[in-house]
């Protein structure tokens, strides 16, 4: 069973403008983990990529960022789901604990990419 990617919340500015060094290589990692398929490409201003998975799209892009101060918080229909699919798909341990964001209980783990973007999983606890 798949997760279904229901929102992608930045934590800083823009789920369409996420900061990598390389976009062509950053692309293979998140088709093969999170399941994201390439829906446009631009070479300017910056080399770029919008990536879609369900009704979730984020960009990466050669922007200059600091990817260590970036990523997204996304919503799923099923946390355990998504922990499964990119824990084979990744090899990494995907622990999911309890978070509370803006007074809200989640059932969530964390992601942190290659390309050092940091990524929460997160279903809303019930």
């Amino acid at each position: 069973m798949k997760a279904v990617f229901k929102r992608a919340v930045p934590y800083a500015k823009d789920a369409l403008d996420l900061p990598v060094k390389d976009v062509e290589s950053a692309i293979q990692y998140y088709e093969r983990v999170f399941g994201f398929k390439v829906v446009s490409r631009r070479a300017s201003p910056h080399a770029g990529v919008i990536l879609a998975r369900d009704v979730v799209q984020i960009g990466l892009c050669e922007n200059g960022g600091d990817p260590t101060q970036e990523g997204c918080f996304f919503e799923v229909d099923d946390v355990e789901a998504a922990q499964s699919e990119i824990k084979d798909a990744s090899g990494s341990p995907c622990v999911i604990d309890m978070q509370k964001i803006n007074g809200n209980s989640y059932r969530a783990f964390f992601v942190v990419a290659p390309d050092g973007l940091c990524y929460m999983v997160a279903q809303p606890a019930d």
